[in-house]
């Protein structure tokens, strides 16, 4: 009972002046109860930690040994004068022909066995935002207006809608298709689903094989990740068909996985690249708010028109190592983590129809909880790859001491409360981390993972103006993120940045990036006309 009540928070709501009834004139008041995103970092299971000790294990055998080989014939060798090494070498034995050419033969072989097996890098050589037009932007107190024009919502709705605006996170300049709000029309057509794909998708591929310098037919895998709209053909082979690509390209539609398809769209391109070499891929991440956008009056299923916006991210991989010279990261870890076995997890995200049979997507109570949960478990998993040899051993001894000992880690001593004596030890991820990247699904929760993760105002800044500029562009969000830190001239060589996102299943993915060189501020960006503004723009 007291852990449930933990996740609890409560809210005082002033509804104003009474207008009616026997109360008329006297000030309402109500108590609103909500579950807030649970302190993950209290808890921590200790096989998730073993998994993440297991990757870096697994990875880290060959510079585990190698060291412990130099330093053994080193010894060896330094014990020996040069006359006696040379002693050794020729005058105390012999060789003959066929014994140097096999050794030799033996030892290319490995050589190349090595080479040929060892994965080879995959680096982003760059990426492109697309920009919708002017006329698409909409302020909040438009976005009210428009929705009552539409004709499709009642006060109470509106009413609803406006509360949750005020309190997202999102400016005034953030984009939507108007389909949305064309008075008793269907938006969700399959002919604007397309114009509104085909628009996000083309302008940010234009961007990018403009900015790369390179052929649509050059390109050797695409994939494409979109959650709600997936029309047939798909949209992957929208964009062969508008390109012309060669007829051999590996290309892969993603639907139906939520905001965190863009981390799962890099790993498939990831893995496509070392097992085909095909050279170059270009991952393509965008969302369609027409098919998000639901005209019904269930409060659940209003949450996401208040929050998704319309955006586009194309992102061109290689791993062909003569590409590391033109290259800004190189991808590092991907981890990611599956909570849909679990229904609450499920359900958290459902697509389904109301009971006038408008179909929208329902946003759970337990989205908080559930999403805390995932977050748990990555980290946890992302903590021994990324962070330093002091924090792995000071967080990993608190963690094996609780599981061990779990009486004496709860039980206070005297004069301390029970909650600071039951917390482990919380590791600094700005010591594994220069950048942050996480997605920016509202103020809420961004507001929730700072305090959890102990993270400072700068860190989540990137976060916080996608949010307030762009809205939540689902699975592109994490590289609007990246731009804006770009555009700022703060990603200089050997940073590592960590993108982080989460969506409906349900599922919390992170990739980690190291820049190669220092990110010059780009010529072409979504944010040029306005980076100097932020982050003061916010505090407005």
């Amino acid at each position: 009972m007291a852990r449930e009540q933990a996740l609890l928070s409560t809210e005082i709501v002033n509804r104003g002046v009474e207008p009616s009834g026997p109360d008329a004139g006297s000030p309402t008041f109500s108590v609103r109860v909500r579950r807030r995103l649970p302190d993950f970092l209290q808890s921590v299971n200790l096989k998730y930690v073993r998994l993440g000790y297991h990757y870096l294990i697994s990875h880290g055998v060959y510079l585990a040994t190698i060291p412990v080989i130099v330093l053994v014939c080193g010894a060896e060798l330094g014990s020996l004068s040069r006359d006696e090494l040379w002693a050794k070498v020729w005058g105390e034995a012999t060789y003959d022909l066929a014994t140097v050419l096999a050794f030799l033969a033996v030892l290319a072989f490995t050589i190349s066995v090595y080479i040929m097996s060892r994965p080879r890098p995959v680096y982003l050589i760059d990426f492109a935002c697309y920009k919708p037009a002017d006329e698409l932007k909409v302020s909040k107190a438009e976005f009210i207006e428009l929705a009552r024009k539409s004709g499709k919502f009642d006060e109470e709705s509106l009413a609803f809608q406006s509360r949750l605006l005020a309190k997202s996170g999102i400016g005034d300049e953030s984009y939507m298709p108007r389909s949305v709000f064309e008075p008793n029309a269907n938006c969700a057509t399959m002919k604007e689903g397309r114009a509104e794909a085909s628009t996000a998708m083309f302008a940010a591929l234009d961007e990018l094989f403009d900015k790369c310098r390179v052929r649509p037919k050059d390109v050797g895998v695409l994939v494409v990740n979109c959650s709600l709209f997936n029309p047939t053909p798909s949209l992957s082979a929208m964009i062969v068909n508008h390109y012309k690509m060669r007829g051999n390209i590996l290309s892969y539609n993603l639907g139906g996985m939520g905001c965190s398809a863009g981390v799962i769209a890099v790993d498939l391109a990831r893995d496509m690249l070392q097992a085909s070499g095909a050279g170059l891929a270009v991952v393509v991440s965008t969302e369609a708010v027409s098919f998000t956008w639901y005209p019904g009056k269930r409060r659940s299923m209003l949450i996401p028109n208040a929050f998704f916006r319309a955006g586009c991210a194309a992102v061109l991989l290689s791993n062909r190592r003569r590409d590391f010279h033109r290259a800004k990261y190189q991808l590092e870890h991907v981890v990611r983590t599956h909570k849909g076995a679990d229904d609450r997890a499920f359900r958290s995200v459902y697509q389904e129809e109301d009971e006038q049979r408008i179909k929208g997507l329902s946003i759970s109570r337990d989205l908080l909880e559930v999403g805390g949960h995932a977050l748990k478990t990555n980290i946890t998993t992302l903590g021994p790859l990324v962070l330093p040899f002091s924090e792995q051993l000071l967080f990993f001894a608190g963690v094996l001491f609780r599981h061990l000992f779990p009486s004496k880690a709860s039980a206070p001593p005297p004069g301390q409360e029970a909650s600071a004596a039951a917390a482990p030890y919380i590791p600094d991820f700005k010591r594994a981390f220069e950048h942050f990247c996480m997605h920016a699904a509202s103020r809420d929760v961004l507001e929730h993972l700072q305090a959890n993760l102990g993270l400072r105002d700068a860190d989540l800044e990137a976060s916080r103006a996608a949010l307030h500029r762009f809205g939540n562009t689902s699975s592109s969000s994490i590289w609007y993120e990246l731009a804006y830190l770009e555009a700022k001239g703060r990603v200089r060589r050997g940073d590592r940045v960590w993108q982080l996102a989460f969506g409906s299943g349900f599922k919390c993915n992170s990739a980690v990036w190291r820049a190669v060189r220092r990110v010059r501020r780009p010529a072409r960006s979504p944010w040029l006309d306005c980076i100097d503004s932020y982050p003061a723009r916010m505090d407005a």
